[in-house]
């Protein structure tokens, strides 16, 4: 036993370990396809976006092996230490960062830019995972919950002074953990009818949807007074009255918003993607030429490098936030379909692997990393084909960017080296 645990390779999930190289290494490939000329030759060069990317990829390897150098308790131990440094990481930014595209959201190591933003989300699972597997730790208790949900937000706020709204967006993922671990659906069920209403007040008005309101708590009020009596009487008014007044601020707070402080590009997102307008020169160029370049892939796809819409850089940022078209143009719905299929097959492995723990640290943290890949995945590939706003959010393993692969490296890795350990006694 003792020789096994000064192994750093024993115990590890090599399924998982296959899921990761094949998706890091096909999405090298369709960044190789997205950003390769034909005068380019070497691989291993800076002077490329594909030879950045596998130089990136190279390093990926001794940071695994100094991720799996530490044992499970370590994670454990110091996470809260870890989720503190990963805060003043993104505070630094405020004082040392460098501004692109108007988000100070990088660091600059001499020509090489990190995002801070991209390695918080493992900490803060890490931090969340040691919360909620402490023993004298009572989830049901609000004063707990409101202990969870400031250590999800405090990073996501941070983030969205940068701004980067998209990047923020994430930590909402953190709910399915919370949720796995005993919070109320109620949380998400409300959570699902803010957004609802908050598109429905944008795209009829706050007229509409307050009458709606108003509507809905007058059936309400006669249904209960056909149960007239003890109940009625019992019946607490001031609650019901208190969520539709809510509701009812919040419509008008919506409109307020989206018309006097959203700012113009943004606004603009939501009204294409709600078909209020349709622009498709303009601010919905690039989701207008990613939905073409997909369906132009067909079934089976144009072939490796022959997809002339990518060739021809039709797409803007067609190696970053949007290089899902491409995997749709060159292998067309049926690599499509497959690369999906791998990424919930890797979802699920981690998922049955967390089920498997018996420390409560592992699985919340396994679950953690669940969430934060389905959300980014969801996010990015609904962003791709027209369903959601461009919100700037890579797709894991794919997207361009050093930052984007170590930060999902880090915490896919710390949850094979958790559950590596898993059996052992410490």
């Amino acid at each position: 036993m003792r020789q096994e645990r000064n192994n750093i390779f024993a115990g590890i999930d090599w399924i998982l370990v296959f899921l990761y190289l094949f998706l890091v290494g096909f999405g090298w490939l369709n960044i190789y396809a997205a950003t390769r000329t034909e005068e380019d030759v070497a691989l291993l060069s800076f002077s490329t976006k594909y030879g950045k990317q596998l130089i990136f990829i190279c390093f990926t390897l001794p940071l695994i092996i100094f991720i799996l150098f530490f044992n499970s308790k370590f994670y454990e131990r110091f996470s809260g230490i870890l989720y503190l440094l990963s805060l003043l990481s993104l505070l630094g930014l405020f004082l040392f960062g460098k501004t692109i595209n108007g988000a100070t959201s990088w660091y600059d190591f001499g020509g090489i830019g990190l995002q801070p933003s991209e390695f918080v989300k493992a900490f803060t699972a890490l931090a969340i995972a040691k919360l909620l597997s402490d023993r004298l730790y009572n989830f049901k208790l609000i004063k707990n919950q409101i202990k969870a949900f400031i250590i999800i937000f405090t990073p996501s706020v941070f983030i969205i002074l940068q701004p980067d709204a998209g990047s923020a967006l994430i930590y909402l993922a953190f709910f399915f953990v919370l949720n796995r671990e005993g919070l109320t659906l109620n949380y998400i069920l409300l959570g699902a009818i803010t957004i609802l209403v908050f598109i429905l007040t944008i795209y009829f008005g706050p007229k509409p949807i307050l009458t709606i309101l108003i509507v809905l708590l007058t059936f309400y009020l006669i249904v209960i007074l056909r149960k007239a009596g003890i109940r009625f009487l019992r019946f607490n008014w001031f609650k019901i009255l208190c969520a539709f007044l809510v509701f009812g601020l919040f419509v008008i707070g919506t409109d307020y918003v989206y018309k006097n402080v959203l700012p113009a590009h943004q606004k603009d997102r939501f009204d294409i993607l709600l078909g209020i307008k349709t622009d498709n020169t303009g601010i919905g160029y690039n989701s207008y030429q990613s939905e073409f370049t997909i369906s132009s892939g067909g079934f089976n796809g144009k072939g490796f490098l022959k997809g002339d819409l990518t060739q021809g850089d039709f797409v803007p940022e067609q190696h970053t936030d949007y290089i899902f078209s491409i995997v749709g143009e060159e292998w067309g719905f049926l690599g499509s379909s497959c690369v999906i299929i791998l990424f919930m097959l890797l979802l699920f492995r981690i998922i049955y692997l967390a089920e498997t723990h018996n420390n409560k640290f592992g699985r919340v943290y396994g679950y953690g990393v669940a969430s934060i890949l389905f959300f980014h995945m969801i996010v990015n590939i609904g962003m791709v084909i027209g369903l959601l706003p461009t919100v700037g959010i890579p797709l894991p393993f794919f997207s361009y960017g050093g930052s984007s692969l170590w930060g999902f490296t880090i915490l896919l890795f710390i949850f094979i080296r958790l559950d590596a350990h898993k059996n052992y006694d410490w």
